[in-house]
């Protein structure tokens, strides 16, 4: 049954041609002076708040949020080239690369709304103080966002901490990383002794940030620089019940990705999304065909179905492990389940009916839908993607399910990793983290559950990074991690495969359905996008670019 959906959502819908209008802009000043400047707009509340949920509207996209996953290890965009994901993987692309001019502008559209909501709000007559304080701190946190996307990819990039002229748009210069870094972090820090927690807000207004996603984020910004005490200190505020708020992990993995368990324990910070009236649908061409898709554009790797354990802990290529390569999806890490669809899959649908996955080509007792076929409409590396699937789905796959963009499973696995780089993983941090996870995810064996204190500080670098993989996996983490850990020149160099369903015995059968190249002279950082250096030529270039 469709829940009841927050008023606040409901009031995305009035500013989505405004989103739109600014998403087609060319550079850092998105939309005329006057739209939102003009003194007669200050009038009211509810002005303000369409300005803010503008902001709130360019933070991410569900496109991103599911194709920057086929920029990884973890997926292959086998049909177009969605979000530039298919060209960025197989590292043939340059500066003029349409992602990269999409990314920045609508990111600088973002900031612009929030700079404009920052320096006019005061307008507003008989605005309550504290209310004004709060809008304005999710506008520093959304300004704040905005930046630390930029700098991931870009490194050097221009501040803009206040509205800004056309002039000065097409002349702005790239600021170092590290002053964009110290803004975000003070930025972070400054709003989350303002923002409210989420149990302070009502139930109309689910979904704003809170102080909680504020200390989440300054965790996942310090990861990124490798400031391991400084991610253990921001871990521990939301890990001891602090007043940033109360996080836990939900019951059930499988449920945690379904419209009945939204707003749930884990949840820090989402996407907002609601039935009917403000969608997501890249479902459509992600499911089984048998399931409703019209074709398959994106499917995970055979790479990352390696990295599933078995229930007993061990790597599928352990010596003890059991794994069986002729029945390869058994006594699997549960999560695989409820993640990734592979050949004799038992699909579910709401109603509680099942129907079997045959992708093996030849192997349908009757509709070969599923089945992959080269260069077909099925799945191109012989899996499909369950997770984030709801079967509450409208029509063409279509839903209004949230999507979390920071979870309370990420905070616990930023505090392993933190811990491990210090040498300070211990049977007790192993069993908040790493453990609570697995105990969660179905895991019963001792052998999995356990801390095993014979590890060295890589093989435990080992386990936590590839834990981190699968119960993050097509929640688009992944390219950023392979990014800092500097493992994508690894990784994103040779061949991407799926099952083995290959004719050939190369590659021992597996399919091989992408060639990938990273060359980590320039890869590392994206290309300054080519119009925007034309539009602006004080705009430098980086390396290799």
């Amino acid at each position: 049954m469709m829940k009841k959906r927050m008023i606040y959502k409901i009031k995305l819908l009035s500013i989505l041609a405004i989103s739109i209008a600014i998403y087609g802009c060319e550079d850092l000043d998105q939309y005329p002076e006057n739209k939102f400047t003009d003194e007669t707009y200050w009038t009211s509340v509810s002005k303000a708040q369409t300005v803010l949920n503008t902001a709130y509207s360019q933070m991410f996209s569900s496109q991103y949020f599911f194709y920057n996953e086929a920029m990884s290890d973890n997926a292959y965009n086998g049909r177009g080239d969605i979000a530039g994901s298919a060209s960025i993987a197989a590292g043939t692309y340059d500066a003029s690369l349409g992602r990269f001019k999409e990314e920045w502008n609508n990111r600088y559209a973002g900031i612009k709304s929030c700079n404009i909501l920052l320096e006019n709000i005061d307008r507003v007559e008989d605005l309550d103080p504290t209310v004004k304080e709060q809008m304005k701190a999710e506008a520093r946190f959304l300004r704040a966002w905005q930046h630390f996307q930029l700098m991931t990819w870009f490194g050097d990039i221009p501040l803009v901490t206040a509205d800004i002229s056309l002039e000065e748009a097409t002349s702005v210069t790239r600021s170092p990383r590290a002053e964009v870094l110290n803004y975000i972090l003070s930025e972070l820090d400054a709003v989350a002794e303002i923002l409210p927690t989420k149990a302070q807000y009502s139930e109309d207004e689910r979904g704003k940030i809170t102080a909680g996603a504020a200390v989440a984020l300054k965790a996942r910004v310090q990861l990124y620089e490798g400031n391991w005490e400084e991610v253990i200190l921001a871990c521990e505020k939301l890990m001891n019940g602090s007043s940033y708020g109360s996080y836990s992990l939900f019951p059930s993995y499988e449920g945690l990705f379904l419209p009945e368990n939204e707003y749930n324990s884990e949840d820090i910070l989402s996407l907002q999304f609601v039935p009917e009236f403000r969608m997501w649908g890249e479902y459509f061409d992600m499911a089984p065909l048998s399931a409703g898709a019209r074709l398959n554009a994106m499917a995970p790797t055979q790479e990352l179905v390696d990295s599933y354990v078995m229930l007993n802990g061990s790597a599928i290529d352990e010596t003890g492990s059991s794994y069986d390569e002729e029945n390869p999806y058994s006594n699997r890490d549960p999560r695989l389940t409820n993640t990734i669809v592979y050949h004799n899959y038992q699909w579910k649908e709401q109603d509680g009916s099942t129907h079997t996955i045959y992708i093996e080509p030849g192997s349908s007792p009757d509709s070969a839908a599923d089945e992959y076929v080269s260069g077909s409409s099925a799945t191109s590396t012989g899996y499909y993607l369950r997770k984030y699937y709801d079967p509450s789905h409208l029509s063409s796959l279509n839903s209004g399910l949230n999507l979390m963009l920071i979870r309370y499973a990420d905070v616990l696995l930023m505090y392993a990793e933190a811990k491990n780089e210090l040498g300070q993983l211990d049977a007790n941090g192993w069993n908040q983290t790493i453990g609570a996870l697995r105990k969660r995810a179905g895991f019963t064996d001792a052998a999995a559950l356990n801390f095993d204190s014979s590890l060295s500080e890589e093989n435990l670098r080992t386990v936590v990074r590839n834990e981190r993989r699968v119960e993050l996996a097509f929640e688009g983490l992944r390219i950023f991690d392979i990014r800092r850990w500097k493992t994508a020149e690894d990784v994103l160099n040779g061949w991407a495969h799926g099952a083995k369903f290959s004719a050939t015995s190369e590659d021992g059968g597996y399919l091989r359905v992408n060639q990938r190249n990273f060359d980590p002279g320039k890869h590392y950082l994206w290309p300054i996008p080519r119009d925007e250096r034309l539009i602006n030529p004080n705009l430098s270039q980086n390396p290799g670019w």
